[in-house]
């Protein structure tokens, strides 16, 4: 209850002049005891003592700041970064006009940028195919992968830059080459990384991508040399 509801309250009680009558009904000494008591308060005292009440009423009513509750929204923390996390980030295209190396968290990936844990090694274009080496590739990638797509073919100041998705084990893996010369550097990628809990460290190897890389250049007929052909 508010302090205004309970001044408005006790506001009502009557402050006007009352007679009390007060009437012995048993004899005394043969006789009947009447008094009668005209009584006229004062209203003055009567108003400080009605607000003292109030005031002791809405103090008891109203909860002590101390007993306060706190808010149970969480802080604003910062999001932590997790190896699957960054997995679902993985960056495309040349890095300073060269094939970027693996991620260090994709396992399913090789490269022949030589900072990639999974390595392999660049191939070399004959001289007939020279003039038309890129076209060479796409088809080679159209032919023996499954549900392919060029997405980027583009000459750059760094060379001839291509960019192609196919099906992969768990969704489409990128493919990405750049002939300069007669070097041909590139990169093999799955898309989506396997986790296994509670496990930090991806799922998979290379070797799919391996053999996909091997069917292409089959195909093409250049030369591709391999740590399995040094031995």
């Amino acid at each position: 209850m508010s302090f205004t509801s309970t001044i408005n309250l006790l506001s009502q009680v009557p402050l006007k002049n009352t007679t009390i009558t007060t009437t012995n009904q048993f004899p005394l000494q043969s006789s009947t005891f009447s008094a009668s008591i005209s009584q006229t308060p004062n209203p003055k005292p009567f108003s400080n003592h009605l607000l003292s009440l109030a005031i002791a009423f809405v103090t008891l009513t109203s909860p002590p700041s101390s007993l306060a509750i706190p808010s149970l929204s969480p802080p604003n923390l910062p999001s932590s970064t997790t190896p699957f996390s960054q997995s679902k980030n993985l960056i495309t295209g040349l890095d300073n006009g060269k094939i970027r190396p693996c991620p260090s968290n994709n396992p399913g990936c090789v490269s022949s940028n030589p900072k990639s844990s999974n390595f392999a090694f660049p191939w070399r274009v004959p001289d007939k195919s020279l003039d038309n080496a890129l076209q060479q590739l796409q088809e080679a990638i159209l032919e023996t992968q499954k549900n392919a797509k060029i997405e980027v073919a583009e000459d750059t100041p760094d060379g001839q830059y291509l960019q192609a998705t196919v099906d992969g084990g768990f969704g489409r893996d990128v493919l990405e080459f750049v002939v300069k010369g007669d070097v041909v550097s590139y990169r093999c990628m799955a898309t989506k990384v396997t986790y296994v809990y509670p496990f930090t460290t991806a799922f998979g190897d290379s070797k799919g991508q391996e053999e996909r890389i091997r069917k292409i250049v089959d195909q093409l007929g250049w030369d591709a040399p391999s740590f399995s052909a040094m031995d």
